[in-house]
């Protein structure tokens, strides 16, 4: 293995490797080490951004909680799960570049969890913008309690900072 694929926990190791092979980027072990590399620097922003924004990480986020989260996958796409309101979540997806398998982005503003998101799971929506997602590295929610509209726009906020942070680690990547 290499320099940076050692530094990823071991679970995420492979589908690393499955990210790689769908990248559209050569096969070959400069390439796995590339998105490994890419990996690990969305992890830190993500960090980042999450202490910068009064948000605090958890291990899960019940469906039914009132509130929202942030969700980063394996894969390094992220969840935007809003509040609940009116018994239904808007959900955005992102899935940052770099996978051809998946859609770019997408959103459903009536989206229903199937079950609690926990770490190490997939998150699974009966209604979403996604049916299932790649299983879930970090989830971060408000640490205070927040006005739906409030919580929304925030996570919308943190959403659009990482998003446009994630696009330019992959452009560090991506070989035009």
């Amino acid at each position: 293995m290499g320099e940076y694929l050692d530094q990823i926990p071991e679970p995420i190791r492979a589908h690393i490797r499955q990210i790689t092979s769908t990248s559209g980027l050569p096969a070959g072990e400069e390439s796995v080490e590339m998105i490994a590399q890419a990996w690990l620097e969305k992890k830190r922003i993500f960090e980042e951004e999450v202490a910068a924004n009064n948000l605090e990480e958890v291990e899960t986020f019940a469906a039914d909680d009132a509130g929202g989260a942030l969700l980063m996958t394996y894969s390094g796409s992220l969840l935007t799960v809003g509040p609940l309101v009116d018994d239904a979540r808007r959900v955005e997806y992102s899935s940052i570049g770099l996978r051809t398998d998946v859609p770019q982005s997408a959103a459903n503003d009536a989206s229903v969890l199937s079950a609690d998101a926990a770490i190490d799971q997939v998150a699974e929506f009966d209604t979403g913008p996604i049916r299932r997602s790649s299983a879930v590295f970090k989830i971060a929610v408000a640490r205070e309690e927040l006005e739906p509209e409030a919580e929304a726009q925030l996570l919308s906020d943190v959403t659009q900072v990482l998003t446009e942070e994630f696009v330019e680690i992959n452009k560090t990547v991506i070989r035009e």
